[in-house]
């Protein structure tokens, strides 16, 4: 008896044995693990849900979604003192306002917050 998957049809003309059939899946699964790190219907299940999931996730002892990240917290306020640096959590309630020691950011750009939050693949 002779059958045939939809992809595989259009691939191999119909003319599969079962074991050939079943070489050609169980290749195309391993294969899939080894190169993208998810089965193939974990990347359906991926890019229907939006989700990173993988049953090599399961394998690291984790979930099989990856869980949607948190926010960053704010950093801290932190200003120059007498050979330390202070570090202060709301700097409004500072007496005096005081230059910060980094100069950096404060909050996630809009490119950096899209990739944050952006959906699988």
């Amino acid at each position: 008896m002779r059958w045939c998957l939809l992809p595989l049809c259009l691939l191999a003309g119909c003319g599969l044995t079962p074991e050939q059939g079943l070489t050609v899946a169980a290749g195309t699964t391993i294969g899939s693990i080894t190169i993208i790190h998810r089965s193939p219907f974990d990347a359906a299940y991926s890019l229907l849900t939006g989700r990173d999931c993988s049953i090599v996730r399961l394998d690291e002892g984790k979930s099989y979604c990856r869980p949607v990240e948190p926010p960053p917290e704010p950093p801290r306020f932190c200003t120059r003192s007498l050979g330390v640096v202070d570090c202060w959590l709301d700097p409004a309630k500072l007496p005096v306002p005081q230059r910060e020691v980094a100069d950096g950011p404060r909050v996630l750009t809009p490119e950096q917050e899209a990739y944050r939050t952006r959906r699988w693949p």
